[in-house]
């Protein structure tokens, strides 16, 4: 019976193969490698700019909503309120900042990778505004994204931060400016750990760099513990290589038998005879045992 089975299957498959499918069709879709990296990216960069902006200063934006006292959710994408900000679109987000806490005060946000696989997927690059009360900019800055892989969804992801240092500010705008749009961060992960499903003809293990794009899901808040720990540990570039760990331990922590390479040469030269200094400053043979 099993004989039959294995017989019945090997004639399923070669049928299928002489009828002109692959066996590239035998594969769920959700378990193929991305045919194109870039699509979703291309479409993504497609949709933003046919979308029709809805403001070109920040005195057109609403800030209504406050900035949340932890980290939250937002989905960035078609549907979002876009900005033509000096002749460059881009999805944002305004918040209106807490009157009452103390200065300074940090501010957390946090990009998912976007896509399923990967070498495929692309990060929204924020760019943070702080704003007085005019609506006029006190402060600017594309934050620089660090990955942080930990065991939680809130932990894992691209982490930044801003601190809000000026009393003027009582506004934020969170957008991605051309140059972070035309970016990418560092990412040292493996593809099989970030994809759910079992890859196909994936790479163990390795580095990358991941493009940003112009949508995504971020998170903004006041940062908390598990933000700023997260953080503290994140990866942001390449380590640099270093002469070992031996090498390390033996100029950190000294020990006998084990010193540095200027020990060494030390100890290998010959012991220094006595100087001619010191037969000088040696008392001198009397005779005065042969007078009588």
């Amino acid at each position: 019976m099993r004989y039959r089975l294995i017989v019945a299957t090997a004639l399923l498959v070669s049928t299928m193969l002489v009828g002109g499918c692959s066996v590239k069709a035998l594969v769920p879709p959700n378990l193929r490698p991305p045919e194109n990296n870039n699509s979703g990216l291309d479409q993504a960069k497609k949709s933003l700019q046919q979308a029709t902006p809805c403001c070109s200063t920040f005195a057109d934006f609403s800030f209504q909503d406050s900035l949340p006292w932890r980290p939250k959710k937002f989905e960035l994408g078609p549907g979002s309120m876009v900005a033509n900000l000096n002749g460059d679109r881009s999805y944002f987000l305004s918040f209106s900042l807490p009157r009452e806490t103390q200065m300074p005060y940090r501010v957390a946000v946090k990009s998912e990778l976007n896509g399923r696989w990967l070498r495929a997927s692309y990060l929204f690059a924020p760019t943070v505004v702080l704003l007085d009360d005019a609506f006029q900019p006190i402060d600017s800055k594309d934050l620089s994204l660090c990955e942080h892989m930990g065991w939680t969804d809130d932990t894992t992801g691209a982490f930044g931060s801003v601190d809000v240092t000026d009393n003027r500010a009582r506004y934020l705008v969170l957008y991605s400016s051309a140059k972070q749009q035309a970016g990418n961060t560092y990412w040292e992960q493996s593809p099989a750990a970030f994809s759910a499903e079992a890859p196909v003809k994936m790479a163990a293990a390795g580095t990358f760099k991941v493009p940003h794009g112009p949508d995504g899901t971020v998170w903004i808040g006041m940062m908390d513990k598990a933000y700023q720990d997260a953080q503290n540990n994140a990866i942001c570039a390449k380590p640099e290589q270093g002469n070992g760990v031996l090498s390390t331990l033996r100029d950190a922590i000294p020990l006998p038998g084990i010193g540095s390479d200027g020990d060494k040469s030390n100890a290998a030269k010959p012991a220094a005879s006595p100087s001619s200094t010191n037969n000088t400053n040696s008392s001198p043979a009397t005779n005065d045992s042969a007078k009588g």
